[in-house]
């Protein structure tokens, strides 16, 4: 296990590396300067020269890159060149509405998807099955933006249970802080629910037709003890890697969402930041949200070798 665990961490590190070098270089190649941006077209050379060394944009590429990464090894990343603010205090202020977010709608995307994938994976064929199929068809084919104008046209418009968009805060407390994250999780959760139903389904399809199935029967289990003791459990590998890339896709992916509510995430953030040509906070949030597809990705490896000892021995 711990030879598996260092392989994965070796190439966790790599992917790092290249993603840092990439998002840097993607970065520097966009149009536009920040310093012209800030002073405006009529600004005199000599002020944005001196705005340029201000900011540390006047060394060379690799120098930047360096100052960059190894800042953000110790927890700098940064001052923003808009709003003259530590990148890292605003991402710890977005990261408290993007991660809950992200949590809530991954729990609420398992809650649905575990029932009705087991459900319809039980009754193949039969209309429950059709049925559960048909709402996920659907759910994967309508985009969330759709599903969140809905929301709110039905819960805070018309039934008014819910507001419309913004962000109460968590100072005034948990309940209140969920209410408000309550709609755009549903948003983000339903398409991500009806893809994690089927491959839920289609794993669980699969495990039903294998030999051990049919000796558990033999012994004298029901067909729904064996499904509980040997089938869902043997079903979770692959739904393991959709709930990871689903965890990874809801924590960097929810930037549409987030325009919608209004809310003050980080994917909010990326799009502010880009239209006022910030390129620190950009290359910083996008790195931090790379570090968090690639970690979960390899908590998802780890996990994997807990669940199936087989891929232990592989390695």
């Amino acid at each position: 296990m711990l030879r598996y665990a260092l392989k994965r961490l070796i190439s966790l590190f790599i992917s790092l590396v290249v993603a840092s070098v990439v998002i840097f270089a993607v970065i520097e190649v966009a149009p536009g300067d920040p310093a012209s941006f800030m002073l405006g077209v009529n600004a005199q050379e000599d002020t944005l020269a001196a705005l340029r060394a201000e900011l540390g944009l006047d060394g060379s590429k690799i120098q930047r890159y360096f100052n960059w990464v190894s800042g953000m090894l110790v927890g700098d990343f940064g001052t923003s060149y808009t709003y003259r603010t530590p990148v890292s205090q605003m991402i710890a202020d977005r990261m408290w509405v993007s991660l809950p977010l992200a949590l809530y709608a991954l729990t609420l995307s398992t809650l649905i998807a575990f029932p009705a994938g087991i459900y319809a994976a039980a009754r193949r064929g039969k209309p429950g099955d059709l049925t559960v199929m048909g709402a996920t068809q659907l759910g994967i084919a309508v985009p969330n933006f759709w599903f969140a104008m809905m929301l709110v046209l039905i819960f805070a418009i018309k039934l008014r249970w819910f507001s419309a968009g913004g962000f109460a805060g968590w100072d005034k407390g948990v309940w209140t802080g969920l209410h408000s994250l309550t709609l755009p999780a549903i948003a983000l959760a339903l398409p991500q629910a009806a893809i994690l139903a089927r491959v839920m389904r289609s794993s669980l399809l699969d495990i039903l037709g294998e030999d051990f199935m049919r000796t558990a029967r033999a012994k004298g289990l029901s067909r729904r003890q064996a499904l509980w003791r040997h089938g869902v459990r043997n079903a979770l590998i692959p739904v393991l890697t959709i709930i990871g890339l689903q965890f990874s896709f809801l924590l960097a992916g929810s930037i549409i969402i987030e325009q919608v509510f209004y809310l003050p995430g980080l994917g909010r953030l990326v799009f502010q930041a880009i239209s006022a040509r910030d390129l620190i906070v950009v290359e910083s949030v996008v790195m931090l949200l790379v570090f968090a597809v690639i970690t979960v990705n390899f908590l998802v490896d780890l996990a994997y070798a807990g669940v199936d000892p087989r891929l232990r021995g592989r390695s």
